[in-house]
């Protein structure tokens, strides 16, 4: 049906009023865009820009922010850590009716935690499956399956397992001391079935909080490093190892002096040299030039890697980390330690960790407070009893050249400790360390020295107790020497030696 023509009009007429409300606005609206600056069609506005940007800042701002919270220190007011070095005793000592030992065993039992390195093996030699291994750590030490359990009693609650007597026994042996540590409710770690287990943080909770603890060694023997499994091959079992590479450093007269007993060796009796002007590889050791004769070591950036991430993982899961190395690096004849040891333990600060302990060459070094964190570089000995080891493998008589039908086992440990411990002091005085934090803070650090009786019979030798008055003087004054380097200052307060964190701390 048609409209008609004048219904028709009507309809335009309305339209066309429409239109023209409608294009008003329209016009201004055009007019204002096209007077805004174009912008590129390639580049995003510069208000896009400055707010990705500030995003982008703030994302960086709050990951840094929570990484921080993740490592800071989160230990309750008044945490305290107890710490010693090695532990070497073959029988029980808990309950002995020593009144020295007893009152220098009770600083253990007051901390929140008590940390050392058990360096020994703890077995049940009546119904032990294994055996003494052809490479060991120097001796093979053995405690009985009680030591353990001796221990807890002693208030140990962290213990240490990388080191270089953690396979003397391989590594059923290893596996046995575990066992019986984990029986007697201690923490360990250090050695696992795997590389990755034995890198692992392991944890005790407290009071106070929950607290992390990573072991490794630098100083092991070959066949004791862990590995991981890969493809169809297994894994292996063995400690927590940070393998180095160690240079002797000659002056250049040396050096060329060397590279000619090098070159003057039958063609072919040698690896093709690949040194520098500088080194030189000659029988199985690295030279590299230098103006004073000494060594240098250099860390495998795998392992250095691999754990100082298990420090950051372990701070990331609990409030305290502690970690430990055991490094006799350069030798048990050096104060100090390897120019290595203070770059690990900073990175391992740096990484999480709360405190640093080390130990190892059976004597006293320095002591380092960096970013508010102790380092202890060495702590020493708290039980040194080699003389009581038993049984004693056949070939330790042939290293001593000696023969078990006319020496004892006894005799025979009594000519090796004389052997590697010497006549002198140092090896049975130490100290005990015990550090307190507040507000997430060390305040300070505590050092009760410790004599473990160089001069009494075998039995009752390297058992420790507090040092008398002179002795306990000496020892700190040693220490205070020994300190000096890093900056830390130590005050002797009634034989005790106080380290006031805020006036020692250093710079880096």
């Amino acid at each position: 049906m048609r409209r008609s023509s004048k219904a028709s009009g009507k309809m335009e007429g309305s339209k066309r009023q429409k239109m023209s409300a409608i294009g008003c606005p329209l016009i201004v609206l055009v007019v204002f865009l096209a007077q805004l600056p174009l912008a590129s069609a390639q580049d995003p506005p510069k208000s896009t820009d400055a707010a990705a940007s500030s995003r982008a800042q703030s994302a960086a701002q709050r990951a840094s922010l929570d990484r921080e919270r993740a490592l800071s220190c989160s230990i309750a007011d008044g945490f305290t850590l107890a710490a010693v070095g090695d532990l070497v005793l073959a029988v029980p000592h808990a309950t002995a009716a020593d009144p020295g030992f007893q009152s220098t065993v009770q600083i253990l039992r007051s901390a929140d935690i008590t940390f050392g390195n058990l360096e020994e093996n703890l077995i049940d030699i009546s119904h032990f499956r294994g055996s003494p291994q052809a490479e060991h750590g120097g001796w093979w030490l053995i405690g009985v399956p009680e030591v353990a359990m001796d221990l807890r009693k002693m208030g140990f609650s962290m213990i240490s397992r990388a080191n270089n007597h953690a396979t003397d026994w391989g590594v059923e042996g290893m596996r046995e001391t575990d066992q019986l540590l984990d029986a007697a409710g201690i923490v360990h770690a250090g050695t696992g079935e795997v590389r990755s287990s034995a890198r692992a943080a392991r944890f005790l909770s407290t009071p106070k909080g929950r607290v992390g603890l990573i072991s490794l060694a630098s100083t092991f023997t070959p066949m004791s490093t862990s590995m991981q499994p890969l493809g169809e091959a297994p894994g292996r079992p063995g400690l927590n190892a940070l393998r180095t590479r160690r240079s002797m450093i000659m002056t250049h007269e040396m050096l060329e002096n060397l590279r000619k007993i090098r070159d003057a060796q039958p063609k072919g009796s040698l690896p093709p040299a690949t040194d520098s002007p500088n080194e030189v590889d000659l029988f199985g050791v690295h030279y590299r030039e230098g103006d004073k004769p000494g060594f240098t070591y250099e860390m495998n950036p795998v392992d250095l890697r691999e754990i100082l991430q298990s420090i950051r993982e372990g701070k990331e899961n609990s409030d305290f980390v502690i970690a430990t190395v055991h490094a006799h690096e350069p030798g048990n004849w050096s104060e100090d330690p390897a120019d290595f040891l203070p770059t690990l333990a900073h990175a391992a600060i740096d990484a999480g960790a709360d405190e640093f302990i080390g130990h190892g060459p059976h004597r006293l070094r320095g002591i380092e407070i960096y970013k508010g964190r102790p380092i202890l570089y060495s702590l020493g000995d708290f039980f040194l009893q080699p003389a009581m080891q038993t049984p004693t493998a056949q070939d330790m008589y042939e290293e001593m050249n000696k023969n078990p039908s006319e020496v004892t086992d006894y005799e025979l440990a009594e000519g090796l400790a004389a052997h590697l411990f010497f006549d002198d002091n140092v090896w049975y005085e130490s100290v005990i360390a015990v550090s307190r934090f507040e507000n997430g803070q060390l305040s300070e650090i505590r050092l009760y020295p410790i004599d473990l009786r160089r001069l009494l019979r075998a039995p009752d030798r390297g058992i420790p107790q507090l040092a008398a008055p002179a002795e306990a003087r000496t020892i700190l004054e040693r220490l205070q020497r020994l300190s000096a380097p890093y900056l830390t200052a130590i005050e002797i307060v009634d034989n005790i030696g106080v380290i006031h964190v805020s006036g020692s701390q250093s710079p880096n």
